[in-house]
């Protein structure tokens, strides 16, 4: 049952949607704990009250979804600012000032808030709390309600949601489990491993009494997101953080774990492996399918999402808006039914090269074209595709575009599209099991090995047997190719620059990332860096000094054609030493672009050097080669002083960065050190991704907080 609207009222009373309409609600007077608590029916209204605070888009509507969403090979915001910023967080250049770490702390907090009210105010219930004066036989039959254990056991998944998410951006936090009362505005900041493991202990009683997926949808706190969540929380204690130097300040810190990190391990293993058992998950569709569902409010309990956060149609939640092929608004109206997509939840440039040939997920997470409007012949407003030769792609996943036109939200709309977004999957416990497996056993077992194929397999139909042979040849191997697993899967699911932190890699992988894009500007502006060689070393394949700089293409309509001529230039485009296919109808859903309304692009070379096409090509699906267009890429190179352009510069300002004379430097502890030739990932210096305290927090606190990692400078 898809949420469609919310309505909140008071301070723990609200409605929540339900298929086709929402309940009115009285006015906050008539709301009091003592009368909420008394009655379930209240009781469940006063948790999605909770639930809506999750909803906003300074939390997981927006700000989790684009803003904090780090630089790394896979996800990306490209900047040309040549100086410090205040609000460049994705770079790793902010300050305290910055408005977005207020928004998001202030609603996680809010969050926070509302379920420690819950919580407690439910925990004292009638429901819960057995009353005196009970006889013998009454005191027997007593017992406490099984619903309302399941909402206390939502609360608290969603508070050690907020409070791991806290942890993971800003390291030690405020954090307590009870109400705020009367002069108790500043809780103290707490180690953030006493944190996660009063979150683990937490969710492990809760969970006990929590219900299983079999009877509560996704887009509710289940039993199997629970134990994952558990899981999850217990891998990131286990791994490296940024620990701040208590006696200085200015230094940016060190990465560290617990000594004790393998027990963390094993409570990972076990908690995924409670979800695994319970078989209430599969990996049943395809990955494309399963985000096409979630963009046409297709709520799959059995499926790989194990919890949805439940935005509501044209109220709450930007995913589909951020992500997806850039649908451009033209006097506040666009020419079909989806209204406009932004489409600035982008992807590294060079993402699609990490991928291995054969990946399903490389053809649609990797959006190479956007859609703007002309004026035809007739003078008529038509819908144009365009190639997108910038310095990053899009992202695919979710977009209003895979919407169906009759569930569409209307031309004049932009965010507030109600698609769910998953944060948590299926995939995702299965990776962390073979992960952490892996370490425990220090060596590949066959139940870490099946976890780790199930989810490799759905990406490539016609199998990968090299890739996993591989994989089970050692520990070390092993760790590697979960790692790239997890890097090909969960791109745009705010993941990829956490499993580099928490596993000590994001220096290196930062290093090479700033290093792509350098390189290719500056081949583009006068030749090679010289460090072309490594980059292909590091990613395992020769691609960096050997980019495509013209790809081919035609505009192209799923519905042109017979099937027979359609399937016949598939075969031909997959025949094609450097094409492959972007659109098409009956192969399998991965091959299929998700709208078959728009016109797309079907593309000869996105992945390696190739002359035009020649003609005759796919002649029998009616395409020769006078349709071929094509658009130069990589277009990088500043001819004014011969050094990348500033998007190539800046983008990873706070970590690496270039100037204008052609020097690159790297940042240690604010400091800018020459580069001039690859450090080891011992040499590097830390990556500074722990976010400041926001001003407004420490103002607050009364000196109470204080910002280290080099922010008071």
């Amino acid at each position: 049952m898809k949420i469609k609207n919310i309505l909140l009222t008071g301070v723990m009373a609200a409605t929540l949607a339900s298929c086709n309409d929402y309940l009115d609600v009285d006015a906050p007077s008539a709301y009091t704990p003592d009368f909420v608590f008394s009655q379930k029916t209240e009781i469940e209204r006063a948790l999605n009250g909770v639930y809506a605070q999750a909803q906003t888009n300074d939390l997981y509507g927006n700000l989790y979804q684009l803003t904090f969403q780090l630089n790394s090979d896979v996800d990306i915001t490209i900047s040309s600012a040549s100086s410090h910023q205040h609000a460049t967080y994705s770079r790793f250049d902010c300050d305290a000032q910055g408005s977005d770490i207020d928004k998001f702390w202030t609603a996680a907090y809010n969050l926070i808030e509302y379920c420690n009210k819950f919580i407690a105010s439910a925990e004292a219930s009638q429901f819960i709390t057995k009353p005196g004066g009970l006889t013998p036989e009454e005191d027997s039959k007593w017992a406490a309600d099984v619903q309302v254990e399941q909402w206390i056991g939502e609360a608290k998944c969603l508070r050690a949601m907020a409070y791991h998410d806290l942890v993971v951006m800003f390291g030690d936090v405020p954090f307590k489990f009870t109400p705020t009362k009367e002069g108790d505005f500043v809780p103290p900041v707490v180690d953030r491993q006493v944190v996660q493991d009063s979150l683990i202990n937490d969710l492990k009683k809760a969970s006990l009494a929590m219900s299983s997926t079999n009877t509560v949808t996704v887009e509710r706190c289940s039993k199997e997101f629970a134990q994952a969540l558990i899981a999850r929380i217990a891998l990131t204690a286990g791994g490296y953080s940024l620990r701040p130097d208590k006696n200085d300040v200015r230094n940016y810190g060190t990465m560290k774990r617990p000594d004790n990190y393998l027990d963390y391990y094993k409570i990972t293993r076990d908690y995924a492996d409670s979800v695994i058992s319970a078989g209430t998950h599969s990996l049943r569709n395809t990955y494309q399918q399963v985000f096409v569902n979630e963009c046409n409010y297709q709520v799959i309990n059995d499926d790989d999402p194990i919890f949805e956060i439940p935005f509501a149609k044209n109220s709450t939640g930007n995913t589909g808006y951020i992500q997806g092929p850039t649908y451009s608004s033209y006097e506040s109206k666009t020419v079909g039914p989806w209204g406009e997509v932004k489409g600035n939840g982008r992807l590294n440039a060079f993402y699609r090269y990490l991928f291995r040939d054969g990946d399903v997920r490389r053809e649609f997470v990797n959006g190479l074209w956007y859609y703007t409007y002309k004026t035809d012949a007739s003078g008529t407003l038509v819908d144009s595709v365009v190639m997108r030769n910038d310095y990053s792609v899009h992202n695919n996943k979710w977009s209003k575009l895979w919407t169906s036109e009759s569930s569409a939200l209307g031309n004049a709309t932009t965010g507030s599209t109600g698609i769910n977004y998953p944060y948590m999957r299926y995939a995702d416990v299965l990776l962390m099991f073979a992960e952490a497996d892996n370490e425990l056993t220090s060596t590949p077992s066959d139940d870490a090995v099946e976890c780790l194929a199930k989810v490799h397999n759905r990406a490539f139909p016609d199998g990968d047997a090299d890739f996993l042979a591989q994989a089970q040849s050692g520990k070390d191997n092993f760790r590697k190719a979960v790692l790239d697993e997890r890097k090909w899967e969960f791109a745009g699911e705010n993941m990829r620059w956490r499993d580099l932190v928490r596993t000590d890699n994001y220096a290196e992988v930062l290093m090479y990332s700033f290093l792509r894009y350098y390189s290719v500007g500056m081949q583009n502006a006068q030749g090679l860096t010289g460090y072309e060689d490594a980059i292909n070393e590091f990613d395992g394949r020769q691609y960096i000094d050997n980019l495509p700089s013209n790809i081919y293409y035609h505009k192209y309509n799923i519905n042109e054609g017979t099937e027979s001529q359609q399937m016949y230039a598939h075969r031909m485009f997959r025949s094609q030493l450097y094409g492959y296919v972007i659109n098409s109808t009956t192969w399998g859903v991965a091959e299929t672009y998700p709208n078959q309304s728009l016109p797309s692009l079907r593309i000869y070379n996105a992945y390696k050097p190739a002359s035009k096409p020649t003609k005759g090509l796919i002649t029998r699906g009616g395409f020769e080669a006078e349709d071929w267009m094509w658009v130069t890429f990589y277009e990088w190179g500043n001819n004014n002083n011969g050094t990348p352009k500033d998007q190539c510069k800046y983008s990873f300002y706070g970590y690496m960065r270039c100037d204008d004379n052609g020097n690159i430097w790297i940042i240690r502890n604010g400091t800018q050190e020459p580069f001039s030739t690859l450090l080891t990932k011992e040499q590097l210096p830390v990556v500074r991704y722990i976010l400041p305290y926001p001003n407004m927090a420490i103002q607050r606190s009364d000196g109470a907080y204080k910002n280290y990692y080099g922010y008071n400078q």
